[in-house]
């Protein structure tokens, strides 16, 4: 039989439905922990006083609330809460494991250090917190006494909104240095296209419980995306007897992941080519006049040229051939998006930890303004930012005022990327290229870039051209072996921290983390070493800082929450939010007093709203027309000025934008090639990530590598996923190493041959190949970031690394 796309789904799904259905794994699962607790050696722990104290988990953006119970003083077990809102006992893998990330000395900075051998042997020597201090702060003072504040560089993976970033970016403007960076994030480019269509750049909000029609392009909605615990309830909800048959989930991915698996429908399409795919439903939607009337009438700018666009470009025909979905596929998922009652469309591929194309979520998200779903129940909300108090200006001196006003390294703001925070991969390459670095001292907060930047492998090779860079971070990670000075942080488990607004929640919600534990080592909370390192500095700098510790800084900020006399600090499992949501009443606050709502907060505890004004059309857009915007006026103004600098139309191919300066400000599809022989690299690489495998900053705890399979990780090799149609074609079989090689470098890797993957492309999984860590996680696998092409998105300047073309040959 042919392996056509039709065959292909159909032959598969059977098999993968049934490999992730089966109990198997979790019986292997029950059986090994029950052998492993009869060994004679296992320890035992001392006997003591129960106890729990209730906190918040930062391993990922979703912020679930966690339990961790406790003999004496020493935690014993992480469990979800069945008093937190975000995920009512609903907690992830990852999420279960954080003792591990606790306890592991072997994984973990217990001190201040310096390098004592070359970088990235992992060679460090204890020092005092004095010593590591008067280092870093005598090296920027040197800087600032030089006038060569804008030296000094700060790359920060901590939360946008949260107390933490801001006092980074507080310290670089204050020693003079415009070079604060941010890693890649999907909340970056959420923002960015709800600045362009909607005029806020607001927290992505989907009020997805109270959908029918789930529709998800590429986010892995059971592999982690938004908040795990959050996510695991919302299916559960999906599939409810009360519910089950009217609630369907529909999957756009060109691998069957779980979630793909496990939805309603699987559409399977060419990695890069959703944006195609949605607006060849778009084409339908207007054609046939299934779109909402009253909305796109009266509250969208923009709706008949662009849709005219859509008209001519991208009928179902035009798309399939791009997207290799059959028309009439399309078109059936197009009436059955748009007769839905509460539809909902949705972008962010995989965990939603890594950033997406701008363009692609714009036209995403003109799938729910063509619906009525903005602002909706069931749909995509538009919400302000947390009323949190702002923190004083700056002080300036003639230095840092200086400074901050000059040139980025990373061309962020320019008329090339005016709409973008920072460009990593751009801050990499001018820093590799230079022949004397302009930066002298890199920071790194809350990030891993070494690990997860997907550039080639660009930024590791840049820090060689940098004379001194510090590490903050908790855990011997992949950057930190590269560090000169280490100022370690505590763990999550070991400190008070800022969840603000958990990713992709409906909802305003802020909470604190507290020290479930004493601190272990000699660790310090980051925000405090900041605030020390300020005064350590002196000068305006100090006066920057006038609080004593980060406790202060947090509670300044939670006292915005109290005069916004809103919110409750309660919450019961019986009273679901998005129940409570559907009656879009304002409910008094259950604190007497900020004392009373500060007592709560710190005690690991939250602030949330459930309640949300649906509808207000006509106000609650911030665009230059007042509405909805299917052509952009903030992209018309950009390209504008970006052709006035470069005189010439075809100046925008320079961006990568292959359309012309009038379509570039519609939501549009861009194909994104990379600019290599296809006949060289025939293959799509294709990243992918798993729920029991943290792709972030910090690796998995090592007990998780007992869930993962013999095919995804066996001895020091991870595995590749290929069709078993293109693994003919390359004359290789299960089990065969192999060189997976692009343009800028080689993963070797051994092959899983796996139906559920796409022909012509190759998924790897992200998560593998650390440098840092223990002998659990160190050299186990590969790292496909290593070989991705370090390319941007046209507008953000974000990484491109959803697709990139390789070639693969035995080993």
């Amino acid at each position: 039989m042919e392996l056509n796309r039709r065959n292909f789904i159909s032959l598969m799904v059977g098999g993968v439905a049934g490999m992730h259905i089966t109990p198997l794994p979790w019986k292997l699962t029950d059986d090994i922990a029950i052998w492993t607790q009869n060994w004679p050696w296992v320890p035992v722990p001392p006997a003591g006083a129960f106890n729990s104290a209730k906190s918040v988990c930062t391993l990922c953006p979703g912020g679930c609330g966690i339990e961790v119970r406790k003999v004496d003083g020493r935690a014993v077990k992480i469990e979800g809460r069945t008093d937190f809102p975000v995920n009512p006992g609903g907690i992830c893998p990852v999420g279960m494991g954080g003792l591990q990330l606790l306890y592991n000395e072997d994984i973990r900075f217990t001190r201040p250090m310096k390098r004592v051998g070359p970088r990235g042997a992992g060679q460090f020597a204890d020092i005092s917190w004095k010593e590591a201090v008067g280092i870093l702060s005598e090296r920027i003072g040197g800087l600032r006494k030089k006038g060569a504040g804008e030296a000094i560089a700060a790359i920060d993976g901590n939360s946008a909104r949260s107390a933490t970033a801001l006092l980074v970016e507080r310290l670089l403007k204050a020693v003079g240095s415009p070079n604060y960076l941010r890693a890649p994030s999907l909340d970056d480019t959420y923002s960015l296209a709800n600045l362009m269509m909607l005029g806020t750049d607001g927290p992505m909000a989907y009020d997805l419980e109270n959908s029918d029609f789930i529709l998800s392009f590429g986010a892995g909605l059971i592999e982690g995306w938004g908040a795990p615990g959050r996510m695991i309830n919302a299916w559960s909800i999906w599939r409810d007897q009360e519910t089950r048959g009217k609630v369907k989930v529909v999957q756009v991915e060109a691998r069957a992941s779980n979630t793909a698996s496990k939805a309603d429908q699987w559409v399977a399409v060419m990695p890069g080519t959703e944006g195609a795919l949605a607006l060849a439903m778009a084409h339908v939607i207007i054609k046939e006049g299934l779109y909402n009337k009253e909305f796109v009438g009266g509250y969208t700018s923009g709706f008949n040229e662009w849709s005219s666009f859509v008209i001519r470009q991208y009928s179902p025909e035009q798309a399939a051939a791009v997207t290799s979905c059959p028309a009439e596929e399309i078109r059936s998922l197009a009436r059955a998006f748009a007769k839905s009652k509460a539809p909902v469309a949705l972008c962010g591929r995989g965990k939603g930890t890594l950033n997406g194309s701008l363009y692609e979520s714009m036209c995403i998200q003109s799938l729910n303004a063509l619906t009525g779903g903005i602002n909706r129940i069931g749909g995509v909300l538009v919400q302000d930012h947390l009323p949190l108090a702002s923190l004083p200006d700056i002080t300036y001196d003639e230095v840092s005022r200086q400074g901050v006003q000059k040139a980025r390294l990373d061309h962020a703001g320019t008329p090339k990327f005016p709409y973008a925070q920072s460009v990593a991969s751009l801050f990499a390459k001018e820093v590799r290229e230079a022949a004397d670095s302009r930066i002298d001292t890199l920071l790194v907060f809350g990030s891993n870039p070494v690990q997860t930047l997907p550039d080639g492998g660009l930024f590791r090779k840049a820090l060689s051209k940098i004379p001194f860079i510090v590490s903050f971070s908790s855990f011997r990670d992949d950057t930190s072996m590269y560090a000169d000075l280490v100022l370690p942080d505590h763990t999550y488990l070991e400190k008070m921290d800022e969840v603000v607004w958990p990713a992709g929640l409906q909802y305003p919600l802020y909470s604190l983390t507290r020290p479930v534990v004493k601190p272990l080592y000699e660790t310090k909370n980051c925000g405090d070493t900041i605030i020390e390192l300020a005064r350590a500095i002196g000068g305006s700098v100090a006066a920057s800082f006038p609080w004593k510790g980060f406790e202060d800084v947090v509670k300044h900020r939670a006292k915005g929450l109290f005069d916004s006399a809103k919110g409750l600090t309660g919450y019961k499992a019986d009273s679901p939010v998005w129940k409570m949501m559907q009656k879009a009443e304002e409910i008094t606050p259950d604190y007497k007093s900020f004392d009373d709502l500060w007592n709560k907060l710190s005690k690991g505890g939250f602030w949330y709203r459930p309640v949300h004004n649906y509808g207000r059309w006509d106000s609650i857009f911030k665009t230059a027309t007042g509405k909805f915007e299917f052509v952009s006026t903030r992209l018309q103004l950009a390209i504008q000025g970006y052709l006035r600098q470069n005189q010439a139309d075809s100046a925008l191919s320079g961006l990568g934008i292959g359309a012309g300066a009038q379509v570039a400000a519609y939501p549009h599809y861009e194909e994104t090639n990379a600019q290599v022989d296809t006949k060289v690299y025939p293959i799509t690489l294709v990243p992918y990530e798993m729920i029991n495998l943290a792709s972030g900053s910090v690796a998995s705890p090592p007990h998780l590598n007992k869930t993962i399979f013999d095919n995804q990780l066996l001895k020091e090799d991870s595995f590749a996923e290929i069709n078993p149609k293109t693994a003919s074609q390359l004359g290789i079989k299960e089990g065969d190493p192999v060189f997976i090689e692009s343009a800028a470098g080689r993963i070797r890797v051994r092959v899983s041959i796996f139906e559920g993957a796409m022909p012509g492309c190759v998924f790897v999984p992200l998560g593998f190949g650390r440098i840092g860590w223990d002998e659990f996680t160190r050299g186990k696998g590969a790292n496909p970031n290593d070989i991705i092409l370090p390319r941007m998105d046209p507008v953000s300047g974000q990484p491109v690394w959803w697709k990139t073309p390789v070639k693969i040959t035995k080993a």
